[in-house]
């Protein structure tokens, strides 16, 4: 168990399994991906660590780069998506791997995949590191799913509440 803020989680995914899973995304993202020179999209701030940990596994040669899309305060979606930080390279023609670190709503990827469908690349792929099928609202493709996860709300390992949390190299679910 842990405190972050004024709330008390306890483990879900430790780090083992965390990387494991990785592992094995990384070795099919090199396969699918082989001779077709794929940009990585890391969305901040939450996949930070998720990317690091993946990109590391991946034996092709890629180019990463970030954005920043917010819709969260606290541990609830707005159901607001802001565009923080945009992107900087040139996407067109391109094979892009967004890198998320969750995908619950689905809102978020959604507003990001039109915006980035505007650039002509010549494909878009989601990896995420968790996602919450029973919170799903919008029909989005994910390609590579680390952990499908029941509707809680999770902290650690590039998550976090309210800020915090984010360095915690587990994952943990909210005590109820």
């Amino acid at each position: 168990m842990i405190q972050v803020k004024d709330k008390t989680f306890i483990l879900f995914l430790d780090e083992k399994t965390i990387q494991k899973r990785i592992t094995e995304i990384g070795n099919q993202i090199s396969r699918d991906f082989e001779n077709r020179d794929p940009v990585m999209i890391g969305v901040l701030n939450g996949s930070f660590m998720f990317l690091s940990d993946l990109s590391k596994n991946i034996t092709i040669p890629t180019e990463i780069t970030f954005l920043k899309i917010s819709s969260y305060e606290g541990e609830k979606s707005t159901g607001i998506v802001k565009n923080l930080i945009g992107l900087d390279s040139e996407l067109k023609g391109r094979n892009i791997i967004i890198v998320e670190d969750i995908v619950d709503t689905g809102l978020s990827m959604l507003h990001l995949i039109d915006q980035l469908k505007k650039t002509n690349p010549a494909s878009i792929s989601l990896a995420t590191l968790l996602h919450k099928p029973e919170a799903l609202k919008h029909n989005i493709q994910l390609d590579y799913v680390g952990f499908e996860i029941p509707n809680k709300f999770v902290v650690g390992y590039g998550l976090d509440y309210d800020g915090y949390g984010r360095n915690i190299p587990e994952i943990y679910q909210l005590k109820l």
